[in-house]
């Protein structure tokens, strides 16, 4: 097997066509890669001609060291890192194409050095984080919440969610709030709502204006919707973009805190973005809706009101008190870079 690095178009022929996240996709990779000062490094493990295994990196080299990441942080992107797709059941197999590929990726970026500084948070389908273990690298699962939603209905799914959920879930064919779709400018304006909420906890917004524009300009249409709540004369209440992998839907931005004759405008969103996956054919290849995240103890508790899959993932760091300091350096750094991003669009 051999590791390579490869160009976009090479990684988007590579792509599989299924087990991989929304932020695997060319589009997404190379806007990261534009408000970032790091460089992107894409390596493609092949068999002969096929491809078999994919990794995404972005390094950078600063005064107290090299950073290697994936994803690059501060960018609200849930997952990242390795894609391995063997074309073959066999465990053996999976495990020597996962291990040469981490092992190549290792070297070619230097990250045993122990001035390099190394973060990665796994993709759901990457199970098996072990060959950044047997390197000394440290492994910590992270959880997220995901609704089923193969081959059923709405009806069905909801007989699963709590009953306050449901009750209020109901209340949309009741009301008199329309739940649409719109672009981008729509998208702008949640992102105004996830920004005074951030400020309202003295905290930095997770992503910039300019990011959030660019990449919703630059992938896909139909990796993308934005999904808002408003009252009949035309008001907007709130919304929620959401974002497509080949297999899950992602809870992305938006969503503050809402109501409307008493209803969660929350739950109302939910909804309609779940019977949209249910029912549009456009999604058809879609089975799961990603709550993105489940490791905030104050917000899984209306997560957990949808009864969904605790699904594991990793984070995959650089380990050793040497580590630990840089760590600390770098997220001072890129703490001040993100609030600087985030002010200045």
């Amino acid at each position: 097997m051999d590791v390579n690095r490869i160009g976009l178009e090479e990684w988007r022929d590579a792509l599989p066509a299924s087990g991989y996240e929304v932020f695997h996709e060319p589009e997404a990779l190379s806007v990261l890669e534009d408000h970032t000062n790091a460089e992107l490094r894409l390596y493609g493990a092949y068999k002969g001609q096929q491809s078999v295994g994919l990794f995404p990196a972005f390094v950078t080299d600063r005064p107290i060291g090299r950073t290697v990441l994936s994803p690059p942080i501060s960018f609200s992107v849930p997952r990242l890192g390795p894609i391995v797709d063997p074309n073959s059941p066999k465990r053996r197999k999976r495990e020597r194409i996962n291990r040469e590929l981490a092992e190549a990726v290792i070297d070619d970026t230097d990250v045993d050095n122990r001035t390099t500084l190394f973060r990665m948070t796994t993709p759901l389908e990457y199970t098996d984080p072990r060959p950044f273990g047997w390197n000394d690298f440290s492994l910590e699962p992270r959880f997220t919440y995901l609704v089923d939603l193969e081959n059923t209905t709405m009806e069905a799914v909801m007989k699963g969610f709590s009953k306050s959920l449901r009750r209020e879930m109901r209340k949309l064919d009741e009301l008199d709030l329309s739940i649409e779709t719109e672009g981008i400018d729509s998208a702008l304006r949640i992102y105004e709502d996830v920004v005074e909420q951030y400020r309202a906890h003295d905290d930095s917004p997770p992503i910039s204006r300019s990011f959030l524009r660019d990449l919703l300009t630059s992938l896909p249409d139909e990796l993308w919707r934005v999904y808002v709540a408003r009252t009949p004369d035309g008001r907007y209440k709130s919304g929620v973009v959401v974002l497509y992998g080949p297999d899950q839907a992602y809870f992305w931005q938006g969503g503050v805190t809402e109501t409307y004759e008493g209803v969660s405008v929350n739950s109302l969103l939910h909804r309609v973005i779940m019977e949209d996956v249910l029912t549009d054919p456009e999604l058809e290849s879609v089975t799961g809706y990603d709550l993105v995240g489940a490791n905030t103890e104050r917000l899984c508790e209306y997560k957990a009101k949808f009864n969904s899959d605790l699904r594991q993932y990793y984070v995959v760091e650089s380990s050793g008190l040497e580590m630990e300091l840089a760590k600390s350096t770098y997220q001072k750094l890129a703490g001040s870079l993100s609030k600087a991003s985030s002010l200045g669009n």
